[in-house]
């Protein structure tokens, strides 16, 4: 049976203003396909776009959240030229996802291995099932996990990082909370409802301070610490010299909630 049996690689809901995108190869554990890129690209853009979605979502379909990169499509092609320009358009994806406005939260409801654990670390929350397990596996292929050390080596600590990346074993789900891979574990029949209780939360931000914050915040790890302070100093006060902060500071002092305009 091929993808087009089970209908297109990638799936979008939006209700109460949360995209949910789903990857949508469950035959093969939701590997990223140039189709599957090609569609995520497509989703993001259009969600960005969209001010009525407040946070995103990303699950996969079936047993896994994502296996990394589609190794026959990869072994099919017929240069390096070809295969650098997909992991490009990967990694082109992937920030994106950091340049996404909106908050977004990977709901691990599998298996998530290389470019999968990969895109579990580029988004800006994780939530996993008790039966997530998580593994940059490619050392084991011969294949290093070179892109997908670029976002797990900015989640975990060094030598948890250089654990995963050297020996490519596979770590469950408590393991990735302890070492700072997800934000919370549930239990699988949970998952979504964990999911959503963060998306609640941050659906109760004012979304262009929330917007701000993440620019913000990806913008200064890759500063120096002076550059650093600078962009958030330049940043903090832009944001009090706004309606918002305003209505946020008084509503404190009057002891009530704010009164945010959506």
């Amino acid at each position: 049976m091929n993808d087009q049996s089970l209908g297109p690689p990638l799936l979008r809901t939006t209700a109460d203003g949360v995209a949910t995108l789903q990857l949508n190869r469950p035959r093969q554990y939701n590997a990223l396909s140039a189709a599957l890129l090609d569609a995520l690209h497509a989703e993001l853009d259009a969600v960005a776009a969209d001010s009525a979605v407040r946070v995103v979502l990303v699950t996969g379909s079936g047993n896994a959240f994502c296996s990394g990169h589609d190794l026959k499509e990869m072994r099919g092609l017929g240069s390096r030229a070809e295969v650098e320009k997909l992991f490009r358009r990967c990694s082109d994806m992937m920030r994106k996802l950091v340049a996404l406005p909106q908050p977004v939260i990977a709901v691990v409801n599998g298996l998530a291995t290389a470019a999968g654990c990969q895109l579990v670390a580029q988004c800006d929350l994780a939530v996993a099932s008790d039966n997530a397990r998580f593994a940059a596996s490619g050392v084991n292929l011969g294949l290093f996990c070179s892109t997908p050390a670029v976002a797990i080596s900015r989640n975990l600590g060094r030598k948890r990082a250089v654990e995963m990346l050297f020996t490519g074993e596979f770590i469950d789900a408590e393991t990735a909370l302890d070492w700072g891979l997800v934000n919370r574990v549930a239990p699988h029949d949970q998952l979504l409802e964990t999911a959503h209780e963060i998306a609640s939360s941050l659906k109760s931000k004012p979304r262009d301070v929330l917007a701000l914050g993440k620019a913000l915040f990806y913008r200064q790890l890759e500063q120096g610490l002076a550059q650093a302070y600078d962009d958030a100093s330049c940043t903090i006060a832009g944001n009090m010299d706004t309606d918002i902060a305003r209505e946020g500071v008084d509503a404190f002092f009057d002891k009530r909630s704010p009164r945010w305009k959506d």
